[in-house]
């Protein structure tokens, strides 16, 4: 992808739109397929599985008789059953007249309203099921921590002899029981100044006592798109050696000088691949939560701190790994809720919304920070869309679950004049917040 992003003007588009359009392809196609795989188990004829909309680009007609195709705007998709008007399943009375009664059981406006409520249901849940399914992949991948706290890989620092092994079992810190891998960075964050810790370990069945390097230095562990480090040049793997010309010795005192230049610029000197390179950095100030339930401004860049130490892992089970994926899937959740609720409430800015380009901006960085990181962002995106498509509004698949539901408790569907007021005022609400998130997007690309 950095060869790609080279080539003058073309690369940086396609490094950029690329990576975006793949990632919402994947997490598009699995949200309509989920629509279409149930609607068939329903016994209901899908007439279109189409990724993106406007003119066709390709398409071919399987021996169902359902026409998959590509389309010129790929920002979404739909699936036209049997009986629809288009891809919003809105009914057709025409089409439907002119259908044999077989024909209007394999429809979607005739099949059973059970059947109708699963079908719109299945896109969401599909991306759901993604989501849990690509994080689980990733902490396979990943492993997860040993029962005991072991070393496992230990971060390099020139210069610096390093008496701790892979291997090591941590028993104690500067004095104190260790009983995972959490303990040891709370140790190193109680100390005043970073200093050698006191580590007491257990090394082929032995016990051996051993002065080891502070575990916080100034080491960047990743890096957030959009953000000042991302477009100073900082990368994960940086270690920070200066700032302004003073020496840094921990994350947490680049943080503090972080926090404390506000909006000021920065000068860096860091450690990349055994070379010094020299960056500058502005601040910006952000909205973060203050873990109070509300919202404060900070200096920030836009940079997590790495440990030197890192945990022995093993592979979960396959069912630990989907456990900890679904969990994952429940946090991304949770944080988009808080994120809308402070919105809604005024606690936290409305510009802090990501319109298409930003996602697109987003996706160009995270997939030239590696593919783990890409396809997590893939899961983001996919529990992203599967919630929004849960909302209550008519044209999202929430919005048709609750006519659903309505006509399950009345035996009849609402009025069609009501259903079209509802479907006018959903699309434009929807395109409002599309057209606010994309000017937010213009107004971060222009400063």
């Amino acid at each position: 992808m950095e060869l790609v992003g080279s080539i003058p003007v073309i690369g940086p588009f396609i490094s950029t739109v690329l990576p975006f359009l793949v990632a919402l392809g994947i997490v598009v196609f699995v949200h309509e397929f989920g629509h279409y795989i149930v609607a068939r188990w329903c016994g209901i004829r899908s007439e279109v599985f189409s990724i993106g909309f406007g003119p066709v680009l390709w398409a071919r007609r399987d021996r169902r008789g359902t026409v998959w195709q590509v389309a010129a705007l790929p920002l979404g998709g739909y699936v036209k059953f049997l009986g629809d008007a288009d891809g919003s399943s809105r009914a057709d009375p025409k089409s439907l007249e002119r259908m044999t009664a077989s024909e209007r059981a394999e429809s979607f406006p005739g099949a059973s309203v059970w059947r109708r409520m699963a079908t719109v249901l299945a896109g969401p849940v599909f991306n759901f099921l993604l989501t849990i399914v690509v994080f689980a992949g990733i902490v396979t991948w990943q492993g997860v921590p040993t029962e005991r706290p072991t070393i496992g890989e230990i971060a390099p620092l020139p210069g610096v002899e390093q008496p701790l092994h892979a291997g090591d079992v941590v028993l104690e810190v500067d004095g104190q029981p260790v009983e995972g891998f959490e303990d040891i960075y709370a140790r190193a964050l109680d100390m005043a100044d970073p200093a050698p810790m006191h580590f007491v370990v257990e090394r082929d069945g032995q016990r051996v006592e051993i002065d080891a390097p502070y575990a916080l230095p100034p080491l960047i562990a990743n890096v957030t798109p959009l953000m000042p480090a991302s477009k100073a040049g900082l990368k994960a793997d940086d270690l920070v050696l200066e700032v302004d010309g003073t020496p840094i010795h921990s994350f947490n005192q680049f943080r503090d000088r972080v926090v404390a230049s506000l909006d000021k610029t920065l000068a860096l000197t860091v450690l990349r691949d055994g070379a010094e390179v020299q960056l500058t950095v502005v601040p910006s100030l952000q909205e973060i939560d203050d873990g109070e339930g509300g919202f404060e401004k900070r200096s920030m860049i836009g940079a997590g701190g790495a440990s030197l130490y890192s945990p022995a892992t093993v592979t979960p089970m396959p069912w630990e790994a989907l456990w900890i994926g679904a969990e994952r899937m429940v946090h991304v959740i949770g944080q988009s809720l808080h994120g809308m609720a402070s919105i809604l409430t005024g606690a936290l800015g409305a510009e802090n919304l990501q319109g298409p380009l930003g996602i697109a901006q987003i996706s160009g960085e995270v997939a030239s920070q590696g593919f783990l990181q890409f396809l997590g962002w893939v899961g983001v995106i996919s529990t992203a869309i599967g919630f929004l498509n849960l909302f209550p509004i008519p044209v999202l698949d929430g919005g048709h679950f609750v006519a659903f539901l309505i006509e399950a408790a009345r035996g009849r569907p609402p009025s069609p004049a009501v259903m079209q007021v509802a479907m006018s005022i959903g699309l434009g609400l929807i395109l409002l917040l599309m057209v606010f998130a994309t000017y937010n997007d213009i107004i971060r690309l222009v400063s």
